[in-house]
């Protein structure tokens, strides 16, 4: 017993000791650590240029929106008047050529008529109803168009209210359209790195957008069936449709460039 006591006195004593020594001594200051030096982004000197391209390309598909109105004392008959009417269009256009697919209804609408009042003070009275079937018609062979619209004339139809033209694989010319708006922002930031002296590093970032193709248009309305001739067929003419591309270019400016 008496020599674990020692041994454990002689172990109390040297930690003390020990700790006095680290306690005694003095301390050295660290080194200073140096800042980092600022980082520049690479967006701090950059030219960022955008370009449009287009490609006109013509048509391949076209879309005319035909029409029926009747009138009547009532909606009923005037309903069942547009009906008939419509009827004989469609199987006429079908007759044609066109599939049953390719004539979808865009409109159907019944509408009350007045008749104007004789005096200010007095209440409109009814006329009548005003039916408007309108039905979208999808032609696949240009050249066909004038040819259907004198059937669908032909067959009763007094509207023509729209004729579209458009692409049915817009697609394939959108990829066209894009190289174009790429070359054109690249000859700008060509122009602008040698305007201000600096050279060209490469590109940072790119970004696009492609406008979707809408069918155009046809410069032309028809409010009346014509009288029907087996000799003469409406012309049309379809315009070249336009596909378009916008492309969004960020350069690096190369280091150590610049005025």
């Amino acid at each position: 017993m008496p020599v674990v006591r020692t041994a454990s006195l002689l172990a109390l004593l040297m930690s003390g000791t020990l700790t006095s020594m680290a306690q005694a001594q003095p301390r050295v200051p660290s080194p200073p650590v140096p800042s980092p030096a600022p980082q520049v982004s690479p967006l701090d000197r950059t030219i960022r240029v955008e370009g449009t391209g287009e490609v006109k390309v013509a048509p391949d598909e076209a879309f005319i929106d035909l029409a029926v109105e009747t009138q009547a004392p009532t909606a009923k008959a005037a309903a069942e008047e547009n009906a008939k009417k419509m009827d004989k269009v469609v199987a006429a256009l079908v007759q044609a050529g066109i599939p049953r697919k390719e004539i979808e209804t865009r409109n159907f609408a019944v509408y009350p008529e007045y008749q104007p009042p004789v005096r200010p003070d007095d209440a409109p009275k009814l006329k009548g109803y005003r039916v408007s079937n309108q039905v979208e018609v999808h032609v696949r062979e240009l050249s066909r168009v004038g040819t259907l619209l004198d059937t669908a004339l032909g067959a009763g139809a007094n509207r023509v209210d729209s004729l579209r033209f458009g692409l049915s694989k817009p697609e394939t010319v959108q990829g066209e359209a894009l190289r174009n708006a790429v070359e054109r922002a690249r000859q700008s930031a060509q122009v602008l790195a040698s305007a201000l002296g600096v050279k060209l590093g490469p590109v940072l970032d790119a970004s696009t957008v492609t406008e979707p193709q809408r069918p155009m248009p046809f410069a032309a309305r028809f409010e009346m069936a014509r009288a029907s001739s087996a000799d003469v067929t409406t012309p049309i003419q379809p315009e070249e449709q336009t596909v378009s591309a916008r492309v969004t270019l960020v350069y690096a400016i190369e280091s150590g460039q610049g005025r």
